[in-house]
């Protein structure tokens, strides 16, 4: 048995420089729900948008990475 270590290597690579994004990106979201939650109880209007669309975009950005991991995990969607 024989171990591509290069392989090996970038997947470890890849893995953890896409998990990385995906907490960043689903931070910058909770980001955006505070933001919205605080410009609500300041009263605030523009800021209040912002906040919950800079969340939304977020959110289903994270949710895109998910669904496009199980497409790639089952061999069904193929």
């Amino acid at each position: 048995m024989s171990i591509d270590w290069t392989a090996l290597g970038q997947v470890t690579a890849v893995s953890v420089g896409v998990t990385i994004a995906v907490v960043v990106v689903f931070a910058l979201g909770v980001l955006g729900l505070a933001r919205f939650e605080g410009a609500r109880e300041d009263g605030g209007g523009g800021t209040s948008t912002l906040g919950i669309t800079q969340a939304g975009l977020c959110f289903l950005a994270c949710a895109a990475v998910v669904a496009y991991g199980i497409y790639l995990i089952v061999p069904q969607f193929h």
